[in-house]
């Protein structure tokens, strides 16, 4: 097996594929919450922010900043499988190997990491994040998926393009009386 160096760049920003081990399990959809749960644990122990996300039925693609200082992605993944996986049974057809590890074989033993050099390299990866869901054939737009950044994105965009503060209840002029009756 081959050696795979992994970035050492303290406080830098990386996008990550992390794979189920069964590529047609619906596995990260169906169990979506127990999946933020372990993600809200994981940056509880382990900070770092989500630029970007999206759950897919067998995979998750991502953009993470560590902290300043921090370089150490692989234990906050680690992590994150580990609290996903051991909420959930271990499937029935586990290798002899999985077994032997104390695995479950819920995902695949790597992932796959991409540091983040440039604007432009940011933003080719938040698109590719943002159409995932339509290249893999789940929805024909990008906003029809309900697991993805997006909508929090475009939701902070509207609120940029509109900063006018909501009115206050008290002055939005409703009737507080009740109508008389005949």
């Amino acid at each position: 097996m081959g050696h795979q160096i992994r970035s050492k760049t303290p406080g830098g920003t990386f996008f990550f594929t992390a794979r189920l081990a069964d590529p047609r399990s619906t596995l990260l959809t169906d169990q979506v919450d127990l999946l933020r749960r372990a993600m809200r644990e994981t940056i509880s122990r382990y900070p770092f922010s989500i630029d970007d996300i999206v759950i897919l039925p067998a995979a998750i693609h991502t953009i993470w900043t560590l902290p300043e200082g921090e370089a150490d992605f692989s234990t906050r993944w680690s992590f994150l499988k580990s609290r996903f996986s051991r909420a959930l049974p271990p499937p029935e057809d586990r290798t002899a190997t999985e077994i032997l590890r104390k695995e479950k074989g819920i995902w695949q033993r790597r992932f796959w990491e991409h540091r983040i050099r440039s604007a432009h390299d940011l933003m080719l990866h938040r698109r590719l994040i943002h159409t995932a869901p339509v290249e893999a054939g789940l929805v024909e737009r990008p906003t029809d998926w309900s697991w993805t950044s997006l909508h929090r994105d475009l939701a902070t965009a509207h609120l940029r393009a509109t900063p006018a503060r909501p009115p206050k209840f008290s002055e939005m002029g409703l009737k507080t009386t009740a109508p008389e009756s005949a």
